[in-house]
């Protein structure tokens, strides 16, 4: 099949390369000259395990294109796929729906073909409805659909997850888009990954409720740490004790410095304020999203403590800025709440991130930046483990306690043993662990 992608930013570069490779011929349209000719030279803006392999392979054979041009995308298009982004609007938090509605007029005025049209950005209800009046205004007499697609990938295993996801949403109530929506997920059949065809208010509802389930669970089992800590309590042990019952389920059960990232945060708000709007209010969201913020806040209080009470003039050492492990992504990250609070108390900061020291330089000032772990530790007075990459799962403790000025570690992720630090003569402060 022919299919364009409308944006390719994360979810369009890795939809529509994945599509490519499943063997459809896919153009992606982006506005960003830039980012069009980085793309034909086999530059990939974000990172993503394995996203640059994939791009150059479906380049090589001809199944995947770049253009800046809407109406060159369009040329044998069957399916249109929007995926532009949603951020926040400021203000309310509403999901800013501008660069959804500007696609589709640019598409409405450029079709000469029948069209389905699939949003695959993340969008309020009734979006889809907005979109369908608006193409029928521009071309009343053009056979297009309006379909909605979400998508379900996490940043670091977006091709596993789009290659063999868990279930995949299509709302709409149109009999020859399901078919042709069928068609474009054939691939997927050897994976038994089931279709959920719904309405298409639905679907885009569907969206927005699993990212605040799982924002809730994260949330909770942040709680349940700090009772933990409280009580004497593993919360390590908590968690698999209530991830077994197969009701609940083992996953987002870790405890941390909060959750962070491009869905999440902006997602619960336009939740809320989507529910708030409709006179059904979301109070159970509305406290995730308020007990995660100061969750963030609060992480630097505990790299305080670590230290003895003060951090004035001394020397903190952050591995790990991005909001997880194998991205760049900065957006929302913990550290950008935790980062400012501890250069707030007079610490310096020394800090590594394997991916995200550059996109971080943007977002944050006044920081050192590091070549690798050991080299942000040294003549560090304490060291915070923000995120969990892989560079920090087995650190030489013996050198990494030889560069530090003192051996205090706080490990927002944890990563190690407590038991085990100890032995080695550290500081060692968890989450949600009984200490040594």
């Amino acid at each position: 099949m022919h299919i364009t992608m409308i944006g390719a930013g994360y979810v369009g570069l890795v939809s529509g390369a994945c599509f490519a490779d499943f063997g459809h011929n896919v153009v992606c349209v982006d506005t960003d000259a830039a980012k069009v000719a980085a793309l034909r030279d086999g530059k990939i803006p974000i990172f993503e395990p394995g996203l640059d392999e994939i791009v150059a392979r479906n380049v090589k054979a001809g199944r995947l294109a770049f253009t800046t041009k809407i109406a060159e995308g369009l040329a044998k298009a069957e399916v249109v796929f929007i995926a532009v982004g949603t951020p926040s609007r400021r203000g309310d938090g509403h999901a800013d729906i501008s660069y959804v509605l500007a696609a589709a007029r640019e598409i409405a005025q450029a079709a000469t073909r029948p069209l389905v049209v699939v949003t695959k950005s993340t969008v309020p209800v009734g979006t889809g409805d907005e979109i369908e009046k608006m193409l029928a205004e521009i071309k009343p007499k053009a056979k297009i659909s309006v379909v909605s697609n979400p998508e379900f990938l996490r940043e670091g295993a977006a091709i596993e997850d789009f290659k063999r996801p868990d279930r995949i949403v299509i709302g709409t109530g149109d009999e020859d888009a399901r078919k042709i929506m069928t068609a474009v997920y054939r691939p997927l059949n050897l994976n038994q990954a089931p279709l959920l065809f719904t309405g298409r208010r639905t679907a885009e509802l569907t969206k927005y409720a699993a990212n605040a389930f799982l924002a809730t669970k994260i949330t909770f089992i942040n709680e349940m740490a700090d009772l933990a800590e409280k009580v004497g309590a593993n919360v390590q042990e908590i968690a698999r004790g209530i991830g077994l019952d197969n009701r609940i389920g083992s996953k987002f059960l870790h405890a941390g410095p909060g959750y962070g990232g491009s869905c999440f945060p902006k997602d619960a708000l336009a939740l809320i304020k989507t529910a708030n709007d409709f006179g059904a209010p979301s109070r159970i969201v509305e406290t995730v999203v308020s007990v995660n913020d100061k969750r963030k806040s609060d992480m630097a209080e505990r790299v305080i403590t670590a230290a003895s009470g003060s951090l004035k003039g001394k020397t903190v050492a952050v591995l790990g800025l991005t909001f997880k492990p194998n991205t760049d992504d900065m957006r929302d990250a913990p550290s950008l709440a935790i980062v400012p609070a501890l250069q707030a108390a007079g610490a310096k900061i020394q800090a590594h991130d394997p991916e995200g020291m550059e996109a971080a330089a943007k977002l944050l000032s006044d920081v050192t930046f590091c070549s690798g772990p050991y080299e942000a530790a040294k003549g560090a007075n304490a060291l915070v483990i923000i995120t969990e990459w892989d560079a920090y799962r087995a650190l030489d403790l013996s050198k990494l306690k030889s560069a530090l000025a003192e051996p205090v570690i706080v490990d927002l992720r944890n990563i190690y043993v407590p038991a085990e630090l100890a032995a080695k003569g550290f500081r060692y402060m968890s989450i949600g662990r009984p200490p040594v």
